[in-house]
């Protein structure tokens, strides 16, 4: 993004995509109180990109791509990579047994809501599960690249789904103590909920180590 000088860009540790991810968030979370306030003002997209900044664009179309890559997640795909190596890791995390662990603890809790219609609305009932599907989805996120010059990037993915299974745990510990789940289906719970956090560390482990092989000491 224009606010994050990535020129030269050389090869990025998990503490510069950290930075660069965060400040994406709060941009991200900028356009969208922005977009909720003036969503019936006629003149919404002008008042917008001047509040973000973007007053400097060409047309629509410009400001148009700049919100869509704001909103997009796995940004990842609009950078140039040889088309073979985007078409294998795209199609592999999907078989990497961690995202089919966080995938299936996904359904499980999926399964549990609509076994008990009270943990519809209960806040830590939906903590619990948008943080398991977040965690999922940064899994994914981190999964899909392993290029050399990702390693840092992929790092950072996997310490924030690190961080949404770790709210997870708390939220299911929260269900429990209210005796909104049984005591078996916390058990069942937890471990599938360990699987994946062991799994996270584990990976973590690895790639940190692998980045130090190639490139010294992080940071």
């Amino acid at each position: 993004m224009a606010d994050f000088d990535r020129e030269p860009r050389g090869i990025w540790d998990e503490y510069d995509w950290e930075r660069f991810l965060q400040q994406q968030d709060q941009r991200t979370e900028k356009y969208m109180e922005l977009l909720e306030k003036y969503i019936d003002d006629p003149q919404r997209d002008e008042i917008i990109a001047r509040e973000m900044g973007w007053t400097n664009t060409a047309g629509a179309d410009d400001w148009s791509a700049e919100v869509d890559a704001l909103l997009e997640e796995d940004w990842r795909c609009q950078e140039e990579e040889p088309s073979g190596e985007v078409d294998n890791s795209a199609q592999s995390f999907e078989d990497h047994v961690l995202y089919r662990a966080a995938f299936a603890l996904t359904v499980w809790i999926d399964k549990i809501f609509d076994q008990n219609a009270a943990l519809q609305n209960e806040p830590a009932a939906i903590k619990l599960a948008t943080h398991a599907a977040l965690a999922s989805a940064k899994l994914a996120a981190a999964l899909s690249d392993d290029d050399v010059d990702e390693l840092g990037m992929t790092i950072a993915y996997l310490k924030r789904a690190l961080k949404a299974i770790t709210v997870s745990l708390d939220s299911a510990a929260k269900l429990l103590s209210k005796k909104l789940i049984a005591a078996r289906q916390y058990s069942i719970l937890q471990q599938r909920l360990f699987q994946v956090r062991d799994g996270i560390i584990t990976l973590m482990g690895e790639y940190r180590g692998e980045w130090r092989r190639r490139f010294g000491s992080e940071g």
